[in-house]
């Protein structure tokens, strides 16, 4: 349990392990229960397979407030990121851990999402890079691969 009180749904830890384990996906966005007790999948690559969905997912996420009003939403996602080595080593992956919460978005749900973030990343053992982005500039596809293989990746 999260220190706002959120648990993590069992298929957000079961859709993660098919990413880590089966590659089924290449990515997982999760997202708070509209009641903000739960973390639940909001979707998967099974939905838009190319970075350029994942991104676009993030960007346009949507999050309800108590009072009803539906505003920019922050989201986490785990990314199943693959890279070819700027040495020529071969490729590698890493499995990325990214806390979306844009600048816009309404101070509660950033707060609830702030303190949610730890219990979701115990359940998901793995993760080999964090990221937390609040631009959509901080979401980029260099600029990601760059943070994540430390600068090694080719361009």
């Amino acid at each position: 349990m999260s220190q706002s009180g959120a648990t993590v749904n069992q298929e957000c830890i079961t859709a993660y392990n098919e990413l880590k384990l089966s590659k089924k996906y290449t990515y997982v966005i999760y997202k708070l229960s509209d009641d903000n007790k739960e973390i639940v999948i909001d979707s998967t690559s099974a939905d838009g397979p190319d970075y350029d969905d994942f991104r676009e997912k993030l960007i346009n996420a949507k999050t309800k407030s108590k009072t009803g009003a539906v505003g920019k939403g922050p989201r986490y996602a785990v990314y199943d990121f693959q890279y070819q080595l700027s040495s020529g080593e071969g490729t590698r992956n890493k499995i990325t851990f990214i806390a979306w919460s844009p600048d816009d978005a309404g101070i509660m749900a950033k707060m609830v999402y702030a303190s949610s973030k730890e219990a979701l990343k115990r359940a998901l053992p793995g993760i080999a890079a964090e990221l937390q982005a609040n631009d959509p500039d901080d979401i980029e596809y260099e600029s990601v691969i760059k943070t994540v293989s430390k600068g090694a990746a080719s361009a």
